[in-house]
């Protein structure tokens, strides 16, 4: 097989695939009849991607929901030998009122949001194996310790001590491709709003995006990939249009080491309020957010790309009310062909 180059599809999705308590999703999975995770095996089944990141999805320590899920898909006729998920950020009690409220142990008091440890976390489905030169969880870095942090002027200097970066999670996941590692960057950032003034959710989106720039720079304690990438994931920021600081992701979409190959859906909608090109939009919200470009592929600068979507077809097409019925959000994939 050396010297094959290798043809191949990566995705990243914010499936929907989380459930208001621990357990409940892998309920669902077992009981058969939940329509969202019926379309949502249909998205995956038509998206068809050989490497994909799937956020919000609940984390259990023995993957015993991603293993079900994975195991519905092959029965489908998809199959991923690699189910892949580290503990997230989400919902790990933090001991601080957060969000000041006067109460302890909610949803907004917790590392990440979250109802409970492992809400809405991260997954990898993949038909290569992971590369035994390791992963790197980088999801328990410290915000303060951020070059430049923009952390909010009134968090006190106990919460500064042990407040993550990640909301939900920073990994570096490389894969074995012949005689090649690919490194996929998967992260999934909070939304910026749902604060005050302090604007504690804006700063903190606005660096988790940083922290790629600070990690491609070799400015952290973290080894960059040596070889080629894909940064992916949900950013929950658009860079023209919606809430937030944007500055940090522009950065991302125009770097010399990044390419963005800004896939476009072929759904036809239009937004006329918005900057922004409503093609490249990755999520609906109801008026008058509407719908924004959220969800991210950048493959490294050396990476070939033969072709870039969001699966977001019109909607007369069958597939289209699958998508509605999953989630908000639509799948973006890249091809990449590595030598």
């Amino acid at each position: 097989m050396g010297g094959q180059a290798e043809n191949l599809r990566i995705a990243t999705w914010q499936i929907a695939l989380s459930r208001e308590g621990p357990g409940l999703l892998q309920r669902d999975l077992m009981r058969g009849e939940d329509r969202q995770i019926a379309a949502a095996t249909q998205v995956l089944i038509a998206l068809d991607a050989d490497i994909i990141l799937l956020t919000d999805v609940d984390f259990d320590h023995g993957l015993v929901a991603l293993n079900s899920f994975a195991d519905q898909l092959a029965s489908a006729g998809l199959s991923y030998s690699t189910r892949f998920a580290l503990a997230p950020n989400t919902g790990v009690a933090t001991g601080f009122d957060l969000d000041g409220n006067g109460r302890l142990g909610e949803a907004r008091d917790a590392m990440g949001y979250g109802r409970f440890a492992g809400d809405g976390g991260m997954a990898i489905l993949s038909r290569l194996p992971i590369s035994p030169d390791g992963v790197q969880d980088m999801s328990a870095f410290l915000w303060r310790d951020l070059p430049g942090a923009m952390l909010p002027p009134d968090m006190p200097p106990e919460v500064a001590q042990i407040q993550r970066l990640s909301t939900t999670g920073h990994w570096a996941v490389p894969f074995a491709v012949h005689d090649t590692t690919l490194t996929l960057l998967a992260f999934h950032a909070t939304p910026p709003v749902f604060d005050g003034p302090e604007d504690r959710n804006g700063r903190r989106n606005h660096d988790e995006a940083a922290f790629w720039l600070h990690f491609l720079a070799a400015e952290l304690p973290f080894a960059p990939p040596n070889g080629p990438f894909v940064l992916a994931g949900d950013a929950n920021l658009d860079p023209a249009d919606g809430d937030g600081q944007p500055a940090a992701l522009n950065a991302l979409l125009t770097h010399p080491m990044l390419q963005d190959p800004a896939p476009r859906g072929t759904s036809a909608r239009v937004d006329t309020d918005q900057a922004g090109d409503a093609a490249t939009d990755t999520a609906l919200f109801d008026p008058p957010l509407g719908g924004l470009r959220l969800d991210y592929l950048l493959p490294s600068a050396g990476l070939t790309v033969t072709a870039a979507g969001v699966l977001w077809p019109k909607d007369d097409d069958p597939l289209a009310a699958s998508l509605a019925a999953a989630s908000r959000h639509r799948p973006v994939w890249v091809d990449v062909t590595l030598p």
